[in-house]
């Protein structure tokens, strides 16, 4: 089984404006805990040449599997508000325990944003 992945990250600011980027992290590996990747991703956006500096220092704290290769893809912009059980990726679990395989697409957002999101999930221009 390969432990080592391309796992896109769509950094998520704002719910509400659709305000993400995607960043691509090649050679990851898959039985890292999710802190771990978490951890990984954070240090790598703060130095990330061409990510405008509000996405390098913002507090993201969850994960959620949005796309997996192979897969049906959401008509949601940002992210689907469904299956939150199965696809928001928990602290002590690995990578690929969560489900999180190659060419898997993940949210990395704030927890509190993306509940406030869900309980109004109303977009602006």
């Amino acid at each position: 089984m390969d432990s080592e992945a391309v796992v896109t990250v769509r950094l998520v600011r704002s719910f509400e404006h659709r305000n993400f980027k995607p960043v691509v992290f090649h050679g990851v590996n898959l039985d890292q805990t999710v802190q771990d990747f978490m951890r990984v991703v954070r240090e790598d956006i703060s130095t990330r040449a061409g990510l405008p500096p509000p996405f390098r220092t913002f507090p993201y704290d969850t994960m959620k599997i949005i796309h997996q290769a192979h897969g049906a893809k959401t008509n949601e912009l940002v992210m689907s508000v469904d299956e939150d059980d199965k696809l928001i990726l928990q602290d002590g679990q690995t990578l690929r325990s969560a489900g999180v395989a190659n060419e898997t697409e993940v949210a990395f957002f704030r927890k509190e944003d993306y509940g406030l999101y869900k309980a109004n999930p109303r977009t602006s221009w």
